[in-house]
C-alpha cells in the first residue's frame, strides 16, 4: 500500500507540476497575443501615423508638447481602460512620444527598438518599467517607410493574479486527485487483501515456491479445481496417471470447466457430488485411487483437490500374495496329514505290528497324500504350477468343488524363475477362484478344469468350470464391473480380473473369455503369457519324447 501511495503521489506531483507550467506559460502566452493585437492596432491608426510623421521631420523634441500631446492622452486612455500596463510610441530615432512617466518623454527608449528594423517581436524584457511582457510593432507612412514603432506591455506584476487563480484552482485539484487516489488505494488494497486471502507478496511468493515443490515433489497425482469449477493446476504425474495431454498443447486441462476436461466419468461424478469417499479408477492400464477433498479457508469456498494413487504395484502384489498364501495353507495341510499319518505308523510299530506297519506305508507311497490328488495332475511336470494346483486343490476340497487338470494339457519344461512363477500362479489362482464361485452356483456336479499347454517359451491357461457361465452383454473385464457388487453375483469376483488382464499384457500376453457359456454350461476363461516357461528345457524334453515315440 505504502509503495502504491508513492507512486500515486510522484504522479500526481508531476501533472500538477506540468499542468502549473502549462498554465503559466499559457498566462504569458495570452498576455503576448493580447500586447501584440494592441500594438498592431495602434501603429495603423491614421492620426497616429500623422503624429509620428510629423515628430519623426523634426529636429528636436518638446517634452512639454507631448506631454499634452494626442499620442500622450491616446496612450493614457489605452492603460485607463485597463487594456495594457503601458504604450510607447517612439519616432524613426527611438525617442519616445508617448510614456506612462511623462519624465522619460523625448528620451531615447531603454530597450532595443527592434521595429524600426520593419520587423515585429514579442518578448518578455526588464525596462524602466519593470519586468513586463512587450510587443513591438512599426509605424509606416503612406510611403512604406519605417516612421516610429508602437511598444505595448503586460507587467508581471499584472499577471500574478491570474496565475494565482490558476494555481489555486491546481493546487486544489491535486489535493482532491490525492485524496481519491488514497480512498481508491485503501480500497485496492482491500479487495486485494480480500482475493489474497490477507497474504502479504512475499507470502504469496513463499506459497507459489512451496507449491511448485510440493506438487512436483510428491509421486502422486494432484489437481486443483477453483471455485468456479475449473481446474486450476494439476501436476506431472496427474497428467501421466490420467493421459492428460502436456501444458503446451491447446488441450490442456488447465483452465477448462472439470465435467469438459476429458476426465474419468467415475472422476467426473465424484468431483460434482463432491464425494470424499475413496473413488477406484481404470485408466491407461492402471489401477487408481481419487480421492477428492473441499478446501475452505476461514469459512471461504476454495474449490477442491484430487489426490490420485497408483495402486496397480500394491494390487499385483496383493494378488501375488494370496497365491503365496493358498501355498502355504496348501503346505500347512500336508503337514498336518503327514503328522496324523506318521502317528498312525508310529501306532503300529509300538504294538509291533511291523507286516502292518509296513503294509499302510506301501499304500501311501503308492496313492500319495489324499488331501493333494488331482486328477491329472501328473501332466504338469514344472515344480511350481505342480504345487500351486495343488494348494488350490485343498481350497477347492474345503468349498465342496472338485479340481481337475484336463487330459488334453500338454506342460513341457520348467518355469523359468522365480518371477515368472509369481506371475503365472497369479494369473491362475484369479482364474481358479473366479472359477470356483462360479462353480459353486451350479446345483449339480460342481467341478472345475485347468488345461495347460507349452509352446516355446509361452504358457497357455484354460479355466473353464460348471456354473452357469457368464450372463450376456456383461463385460468381466470393464472397470465399472469390477467392484464385485455385480460381479461376484454373475462369475469370480473383486478387482482380479482387470488386474490379471494388465499384468498378462505388460508381459505381451493377455486374458480373455474364449466361452461365456450359459444354457447349462460353464465359462471357459484363456490366458496367454510369453516368456515364462524355460524354453531350452522345454526343448529338450520335446525331443526326447520325439526319440521315444520314433
Amino acid at each position: 500500500m505504502r509503495l502504491q501511495f508513492l507512486v500515486i503521489g510522484f504522479l500526481i506531483v508531476l501533472v500538477t507540476a506540468g499542468t502549473l507550467y502549462a498554465s503559466y506559460d499559457n498566462v504569458f502566452q495570452r498576455a503576448e497575443n493580447r500586447s501584440l493585437t494592441i500594438a498592431r492596432s495602434v501603429a495603423v491608426m491614421p492620426s497616429v501615423i500623422a503624429e509620428v510623421e510629423h515628430y519623426a521631420g523634426e529636429d528636436k523634441l518638446d517634452a512639454q508638447r507631448l506631454k499634452t500631446g494626442p499620442l500622450q492622452q491616446m496612450a493614457e486612455a489605452i492603460v485607463a481602460r485597463g487594456e495594457a500596463y503601458f504604450v510607447v510610441i517612439t519616432e524613426d530615432r527611438g525617442l519616445r512620444l508617448s510614456h506612462p512617466n511623462p519624465q522619460e518623454l523625448g528620451q531615447k527608449v531603454s530597450t532595443d527598438p527592434v521595429a524600426l528594423a520593419g520587423i515585429e517581436d514579442v518578448s518578455r524584457d526588464h525596462g524602466t518599467l519593470g519586468e513586463s511582457v512587450r510587443a513591438k510593432v512599426p509605424i509606416y507612412s503612406a510611403k512604406g517607410i519605417v516612421i516610429g514603432e508602437v511598444s505595448v506591455g503586460v507587467t508581471t506584476d499584472s499577471l500574478t493574479g491570474a496565475l494565482m487563480t490558476s494555481f489555486s484552482w491546481i493546487a486544489l485539484f491535486a489535493v482532491m486527485a490525492a485524496v481519491l487516489a488514497v480512498l481508491a488505494g485503501r480500497f485496492t488494497v482491500r479487495r486485494l487483501k480480500a482475493q489474497t486471502l490477507g497474504l502479504e507478496p512475499s507470502e504469496i511468493a513463499q506459497l507459489v515456491r512451496d507449491q511448485q515443490a510440493v506438487l512436483y515433489g510428491v509421486t502422486e497425482g494432484v489437481i486443483g479445481i477453483g471455485p468456479d469449477r475449473r481446474i486450476t493446476v494439476r501436476n506431472k504425474a496427474a497428467r501421466q496417471l490420467l493421459g492428460l495431454p502436456h501444458r503446451t498443447q491447446l488441450e490442456d486441462v488447465v483452465g477448462r470447466h472439470f465435467a469438459s476436461a476429458g476426465l474419468d466419468p467415475a472422476l467426473v461424478a465424484a468431483i460434482r457430488d463432491r464425494n470424499k469417499a475413496p473413488v477406484r479408477l481404470a485408466v491407461n492400464g492402471n489401477s487408481l485411487i481419487a480421492k477428492v477433498t473441499d478446501v475452505t479457508r476461514d469459512g471461504v469456498d476454495l474449490g477442491q483437490v484430487v489426490l490420485l494413487s497408483d495402486v496397480t504395484t500394491i494390487e499385483a502384489l496383493g494378488t501375488k500374495l494370496d497365491a503365496v498364501q493358498d501355498m502355504a495353507d496348501a503346505l500347512r495341510a500336508q503337514r498336518h496329514e503327514f503328522a496324523n499319518r506318521m502317528h498312525a505308523v508310529l501306532g503300529l510299530i509300538s504294538l509291533g505290528k511291523m507286516e502292518q506297519a509296513e503294509e499302510y506305508l506301501r499304500e501311501v507311497m503308492e496313492t500319495g497324500p489324499k488331501i493333494a490328488q488331482v486328477p491329472g495332475l501328473e501332466a504338469v511336470s514344472d515344480a511350481y504350477l505342480s504345487a500351486f494346483i495343488s494348494a488350490k486343490a485343498v481350497r477347492a476340497h474345503e468349498l465342496g468343488v472338485q479340481l481337475r487338470v484336463s487330459p488334453q494339457s500338454m506342460l513341457f519344461g520348467q518355469i523359468a524363475s522365480a518371477h515368472d512363477a509369481q506371475d503365472a500362479t497369479a494369473v491362475l489362482g484369479n482364474l481358479l477362484d473366479n472359477a470356483f464361485t462360479a462353480a459353486l452356483k451350479s446345483d449339480e456336479d460342481r467341478w472345475v478344469e485347468v488345461d495347460l499347454l507349452s509352446e516355446g517359451a509361452t504358457l497357455h491357461l484354460a479355466v473353464s468350470d460348471s456354473g452357469p457361465g457368464i450372463p450376456p452383454g456383461l463385460d468381466i473385464f470393464a472397470p465399472d464391473v469390477s467392484t464385485g457388487s455385480s460381479l461376484g453375483s454373475t462369475h469370480g469376483k473383486g478387482v482380479g480380473l482387470p488386474l490379471i488382464r494388465r499384468l498378462a499384457r505388460a508381459r505381451s500376453g493377455d486374458v480373455w473369455v474364449a466361452d461365456p457359456g450359459g444354457s447349462g454350461a460353464g465359462a471357459v476363461v484363456c490366458a496367454r503369457l510369453p516368456a515364462v516357461i524355460d524354453d531350452a528345457k522345454n526343448s529338450t524334453i520335446s525331443r526326447h519324447l520325439r526319440e521315444g515315440n520314433g
